[in-house]
């Protein structure tokens, strides 16, 4: 059976970056709107099932309503049935559940950090991203009625992954030997003391960024390395550079609408399997993907070491020590 799945975040392009910066609000609705065309596109090149992370919005039974009503469904739709925790979590579970399901494709809304979240359980299935977020570096602007047809054929296993995927590069975070976390754009060392609200904006309390891209013209802290050497997603290294008030400023789009004139030390080149240590000797957090996501802090008992790499057997390693 062609199977798919679908992780449409209700929380995505609502963050705090729309109180501080000009970012973009992508409402409930317009997700609906993209689902639909979505599973549309989908069901007309040989999609049987669509598989649904359950949300608070009940956006899986709100499509599946109205397509029934209309007369358009011709496929199957379950959304997961489980105990939704409105978090992360139910990211998480639902991704295991489709790797259990044998779902063809994912095809997710969301931003960087949607899209990091998935990553983390997705294994070997093609996922396709949907940019309903912030500052979007990873995902695209794609319309739902080709990202379905996508996904179906991808579905269809009428081709190797080889034609139509490439593994991406991602950032891994290790703690005392244990993988903590992972991002798929850019880690920020910070001087932020506390995780908050999560997204991070102050280039004041910033230390370092690394990234596995990096370019010019996106939105975000890979912008800021990227004013300096433009890294692709095919390229097999990423970089890393210092934030320094002395140097010579360029001007950043660091957020929708908020340009602001920043000075970097030479970005670093990280090959594969190379390793770069960072010791700090003060309190601050680890923002993945834009978001503070790990807290650290000196004197917390046993030495603690944060390790960073790109890719999977080849990486580029950063280990943080305090």
């Amino acid at each position: 059976m062609n199977s798919i799945g679908i992780i449409a975040n209700p929380a995505s392009g609502k963050d705090i970056r729309r109180l501080v910066a000009h970012a973009t609000v992508i409402d409930n609705n317009e997700k609906i709107n993209i689902v639909e065309r979505i599973i549309l596109g989908a069901q007309q090149n040989g999609v049987e099932k669509v598989y649904m992370m359950p949300d608070p919005y009940n956006m899986g039974y709100r499509v599946e309503d109205k397509l029934k009503t209309s007369g358009e469904l011709k496929c199957e739709i379950e959304v997961f049935d489980f105990f939704k925790e409105d978090t992360v979590e139910d990211t998480y579970k639902a991704v295991r559940l489709m790797n259990e399901k044998n779902a063809g494709c994912i095809v997710t809304l969301g931003g960087d950090g949607t899209n990091r979240a998935v990553a983390k359980d997705i294994g070997d299935i093609p996922m396709i991203s949907i940019s309903t977020g912030t500052n979007n570096v990873y995902p695209d602007m794609i319309e739902g009625t080709i990202a379905g047809i996508a996904a179906a054929v991808v579905a269809s296993h009428k081709f190797e992954k080889e034609v139509y995927s490439n593994r991406d590069k991602i950032i891994e975070i290790y703690a005392a030997g244990q993988l903590k976390d992972i991002a798929l754009i850019d880690a920020v060392i910070s001087r932020d003391v506390f995780v908050g609200s999560r997204a991070i904006w102050k280039v004041e309390d910033i230390e370092k960024i690394f990234v596995a891209r990096s370019h010019p013209a996106s939105i975000g802290f890979s912008s800021v390395v990227g004013g300096k050497i433009i890294i692709t997603e095919e390229d097999d290294f990423g970089a890393y550079i210092s934030i320094d008030k002395d140097a010579p400023k360029i001007k950043i789009p660091m957020s929708a609408g908020i340009v602001l004139a920043i000075g970097t030390s030479t970005p670093v080149i990280l090959k594969f399997n190379e390793d770069y240590t960072f010791t700090t000797y003060c309190r601050g957090t680890i923002a993945l993907d834009g978001e503070r996501e790990i807290e650290f802090h000196k004197g917390s008992g046993p030495k603690k070491r944060f390790f960073y790499g790109f890719g999977i057997k080849r990486r580029i390693g950063l280990w943080l020590s305090f």
